[in-house]
């Protein structure tokens, strides 16, 4: 689904000139790319329960430091090819990947585990539905007991019977998953995994977590956007060099993933999440001698700032994925990994997607545009004030919750 989009973009020229066409193929292509990502997790969240306790955290590392490697050489190679490569063959470049990851597909050893599941949820279901029976022998037997011969008798005849009749149910009771129409198999599969999302999901240490991380999205007002404009219409930066920044923010993703899993992933999550606000809020502090422009009576340039921000805030926000990444692979039941992983994916996006417009309004209320930064520098003090927020949601984390243990 990520493959043949790219391929229909870079031999079919008129579907590039098509908006509806190039919506169409590009929400096919991250479709395809966010089910592979789905898939991955749930890899790895799978392998993450066979790691011992002070190992827990290298599978979820490795992945991070990989995607972020990744980053860097997909960033310095489309830099490249923007630059000397026409746009069909760039298109075409694209291609080459989600092949790559197609083939791969068939190296990976796997073992279907859905009629397992279905199997052990059936058979739970019937020993329950055969157990609720048989109370209801012994409680007519025990009435039973309290009257004549003749009803004694009776009761002989009528146990005989029904113990007869729940024999030959089981006789002809098909084993699970035989028998069934493919929409019933689906509909037993998702009902299986909907319960155990639910029970998973009302864990504490998944539960309490996700609900701080999504408040520590929405209580701080994202004005990315804003400083983006800023940047580039106010300060004259280049779009080369806003490349170069995203280049430095992969390695400073790296730099947080090695840093956590070395040191820090045995520390308190409550400890590790103060930190990590309070480093956020002392890199705000660059924004604020960015827009002040104290850095140039320092002489300190603009770009030089811009680098260093970029790298150690995503450095730092590394601390905050970490944890609960590992965690949930920890306690996630087997059946869902990708599933529970998905829906963390999905606060994380949604919250993010919340303070980004929190952060629109802010800017709309102090009348901050891409033509009009005056009121920009007041904007930014208020987010570092709002950095400290989440700080008073932390009784929200379990007290003795760790990164590598609950």
């Amino acid at each position: 689904m990520s493959l043949v989009p790219w391929l229909i973009l870079g031999i079919n020229a008129s579907t590039r000139s098509s908006i509806w066409h190039l919506m169409i193929l590009l929400t096919l292509q991250n479709l395809g790319s966010a089910m592979a990502d789905v898939v991955v997790d749930a890899m790895i969240a799978e392998a993450v329960r066979f790691e011992k306790a002070s190992f827990a955290g290298d599978l979820q590392s490795l992945s991070w430091l990989s995607m972020a490697f990744g980053g860097v050489c997909g960033s310095l190679l489309g830099g490249y090819a923007l630059t000397n490569l026409e746009i069909d063959i760039i298109f075409l470049l694209f291609s080459i990947l989600p092949a790559i990851q197609l083939f791969s597909c068939g190296l990976v050893e796997e073992s279907s585990m859905g009629g397992e599941v279905l199997s052990d949820f059936s058979i739970s279901s019937d020993s329950h539905h055969l157990n609720g029976k048989a109370n209801d022998l012994d409680e007519d037997g025990s009435l039973e007991k309290k009257s004549n011969v003749s009803a004694r008798k009776r009761k002989k005849g009528q146990k005989k019977s029904k113990k007869t009749q729940l024999t030959g149910r089981k006789a002809q009771t098909p084993s699970p998953g035989k028998g069934k129409s493919l929409p019933l198999l689906w509909f037993q599969s998702l009902k299986y995994a909907t319960y155990n999302l639910c029970r998973a999901f009302k864990q504490p240490m998944i539960l309490r977590p996700m609900a701080w991380f999504f408040l520590a999205h929405v209580t701080v007002p994202n004005l990315s956007t804003v400083m983006f404009y800023y940047q580039t219409e106010f300060l004259k930066l280049e779009a080369s060099f806003l490349g170069t920044v995203r280049v430095i923010g992969w390695l400073g993703l790296m730099l947080g993933t090695f840093t956590y899993n070395q040191y820090l992933k045995k520390m308190k999550l409550r400890r590790i999440l103060a930190l990590t606000h309070i480093g956020l809020a002392f890199l705000n502090l660059f924004d604020v001698i960015l827009v002040s422009r104290i850095n140039v009576a320092f002489g300190v340039s603009d770009k030089t700032l811009v680098l260093c921000g970029s790298a150690l805030s995503d450095a730092v926000n590394q601390f905050k994925f970490m944890p609960f990444l590992i965690l949930s692979g920890q306690l996630c039941p087997p059946g869902i990994e990708g599933t529970l992983f998905a829906l963390f994916m999905s606060i994380n996006n949604f919250g993010s997607t919340v303070g980004s417009f929190v952060g629109a309004g802010l800017a709309s209320i102090l009348n901050i545009s891409s033509g009009s930064f005056d009121n920009l520098l007041l904007g930014i003090n208020i987010q570092l004030f709002c950095t400290f927020i989440p700080v008073v949601l932390l009784f929200l984390i379990p007290k003795e919750a760790t990164g590598i243990a609950s």
